[in-house]
Order: structure tokens, then C-alpha cells, then sequence
């Protein structure tokens, strides 16, 4: 876990001391969610994907997991998909409202998805994953090593 710690303490590093009120929310929401993911809750890559997938939303998940264009996901869809517990939970930990943080993770999840899944696959490990986190955040700081 000590990379994906890196990873989620240059990304804090980088955010400053956002506070949610005067830096990029979404900034700190993809921190909140490769946090979420880092830290496996819900099932980590594979359970985020896996409640869009049964909230119908399957088609969309494939257009981001493969290596064509990405399919928009709107608000509404992610916060079917996720719940109200879950998206409170991103919103607490971004410090952003939960009535942005659904509209906020539409505009995310596509890219974060298809990034961590650039062979049209989700990594077979911790480890893969851990390194696509590393990948992204350094795309993300403007390609600054992490």
C-alpha cells in the first residue's frame, strides 16, 4: 500500500490546503475517490464499477473500460448507482456539498475509468492498480513525478 499512500500524499501535497471552499472541488473529490479506491471500501475499482454495472449502466462502463470513446454518465446516473451513503461519504471527504459531488464524479469517473484501464482491462492487482494511480497523478500535477 506504501505507493498508493505516495500517491494519495503528493496529490494532498499538490491540492495545498484545500479545504473544499476555495480550491478545485474536483481536485479534491478524485483525491476522495482514489482514496476510496486505494483503500478497497466498496470493493475498490471492481465494486465502483460493479454498482454502475448493476444500476444498469453496464454499456457505459464498457465504453470506458474499452479503448474507444468514453459514454457521458449524468448525475442522476451516478447517484442511482452509488447511493446517498456513498456519495455523503466522497462529499466529507472532498468537503464539497452532496448536492455537487454527483454532478462533480459524472464529470470524472469516465476519464479516471478508462485511465486505470488502458488495455481495456482492469488491473489484475493492487499492485497494477497502484501503479495506473501513480500513472494518473502524474498526469494530474502536469507531469511532475509522484
Amino acid at each position: 500500500m506504501g505507493l498508493l499512500d505516495s500517491v494519495l500524499g503528493a496529490l494532498n501535497n499538490n491540492a495545498g490546503t484545500n479545504d473544499g471552499a476555495g480550491g478545485d472541488p474536483k481536485a479534491a473529490l478524485i483525491q476522495a475517490v482514489l482514496a476510496m479506491l486505494a483503500n478497497n471500501q466498496s470493493g475498490g475499482l471492481g465494486g465502483l464499477l460493479g454498482n454502475l454495472q448493476n444500476a444498469g449502466l453496464g454499456q457505459i462502463v464498457d465504453s470506458w473500460i474499452g479503448t474507444g470513446q468514453n459514454q457521458p454518465i449524468s448525475g442522476e446516473q451516478v447517484e442511482q448507482a452509488l447511493g446517498n451513503d456513498q456519495l455523503s461519504g466522497l462529499a466529507q471527504a472532498a468537503g464539497i456539498s452532496e448536492v455537487d459531488v454527483a454532478g462533480h464524479l459524472s464529470q470524472i469517473l469516465p476519464g479516471l475509468v478508462d485511465h486505470l484501464t488502458p488495455n481495456g482491462q482492469l488491473p489484475e492487482s493492487d499492485d497494477n492498480l497502484g501503479s495506473q494511480l501513480g500513472s494518473l497523478l502524474g498526469g494530474l500535477l502536469g507531469g511532475k513525478p509522484a
